[in-house]
């Protein structure tokens, strides 16, 4: 898979006992590929209707299938691992367009599976939000079930944050059932910093690597208090959002009020860093009853390793643990491809992946597209 934040293809290996509450994972390998260099803008370009050709979407599609199969191939290579011992591939895809809330919701995934499946031999499920989204549901956040399988707790309430290009949260209450699953995006994770540190550096630099400008900047909270009056902020959920919303073109306008307001770089990202950690505790505060309030929040991807995040959010979320998700064996890095990986394995036992209390669908459903090699 490859998230929004668009900085490489994420390849886990995956051994998975069982299936629906009986599963079991074991991580065999991982590791990120990156992108080859002209990839990510050409990705970008694909996200933003101005930017965007349809030639370029067909193409893109196998290309990035072709890529996908690569890293696929890859890391079975490099672990000496035999094709023939793998059963199935789950594959995300690259999002490219995700529209939830218009007359016709809608979402595109491309990494054409037909050539995932033909180039590697294995059988290939992808296209997991379509079949959400046909039921009514934003399509999103799907690892709501494979966090439920994994983290249930009989007597804690557990929360899991992935913070990719987009944050997003699962609520998991103490002895609680499937439909008492609580999920939503609530705003930008790493997207904006990161484009906001790729313009100050004039492309040198494509993210804040460990937090170290923002914990170098004061955050301007006035603006921050401006920025939390977005329309997003104020949905109920189940809401789910992306690069159409919170993209290239708002970290600019953000860059250019921070530039008005006489911000130097390093105090510009650690206000967009802010907006982070305080969008995170709005909708914790807001969506999180204070009966039942979180116990554990479990931090996943790339914005676990920016220390000045994980630090604020300790400091935001009182009377809560916030751990990174590798302290309960589960890697940050690998988790979300290993959602998907237990998502294909539902799907092949011909189990439902979704979760309608945190898409909003009218109805579980068995996720993906089966392609044979």
């Amino acid at each position: 898979m490859s998230g929004t934040s668009v900085d490489g293809i994420d390849a886990a290996v995956v051994e998975i006992t069982g299936h629906g509450l009986e599963t079991t994972v074991n991580l065999i390998a991982f590791e990120t590929f990156p992108f080859p260099p002209d990839v990510p803008q050409r990705i970008l370009a694909l996200c933003h209707p101005d930017t965007s050709r349809v030639d370029e979407i067909c193409e893109m599609n196998f290309y990035i299938g072709y890529l996908f199969a690569e890293a696929v191939k890859h890391i079975l290579q490099k672990n000496g691992i035999p094709t023939s011992d793998i059963d199935l591939i789950g594959s995300h895809g690259q999002t490219i367009h995700h529209y939830p809330f218009l007359i016709i919701p809608s979402t595109l995934q491309i990494g054409e599976p037909a050539v995932i499946a033909h180039e590697t031999g294995i059988p290939t499920i992808a296209d997991f939000r379509v079949a959400d989204m046909a039921a009514g549901g934003q399509g999103a956040p799907l690892v709501a079930y494979p966090d439920y399988l994994l983290f249930h707790d009989s007597v804690k309430t557990m929360g899991l944050l992935n913070i990719g290009g987009i944050a997003n949260i699962t609520v998991l209450p103490a002895n609680g059932s499937f439909d008492s699953v609580s999920a939503a995006d609530t705003g930008p994770g790493n997207m904006c910093i990161d484009a906001v540190v790729s313009e100050i550096t004039d492309g040198r630099e494509r993210y804040d690597q460990a937090g170290q400008r923002a914990a170098q900047g004061t955050p301007h909270q006035p603006l921050i208090d401006e920025w939390l009056n977005h329309p997003f902020f104020q949905l109920t959920p189940p809401k789910t959002t992306g690069r159409e919303m919170f993209g290239h073109t708002l970290a600019m306008e953000c860059l250019a009020a921070c530039r008005k307001h006489s911000l130097s770089d390093n105090d510009s990202i650690a206000t967009l860093t802010e907006l982070t950690v305080q969008t995170i505790a709005l909708y914790i505060s807001q969506f999180v009853p204070e009966k039942n309030p979180i116990d554990t929040l479990y931090v996943s991807g790339g914005g676990v390793h920016n220390q000045t995040v994980m630090q604020r959010l300790n400091e935001a979320l009182v009377g809560t643990a916030v751990e990174p998700v590798d302290n309960s064996g589960i890697s940050a890095d690998a988790k979300e491809a290993i959602a998907f990986a237990i998502l294909a394995n539902e799907s092949l036992h011909g189990q439902a992946g979704n979760l309608p209390s945190a898409t909003g669908a009218s109805m579980r459903k068995i996720l993906g597209k089966f392609v044979c090699p």
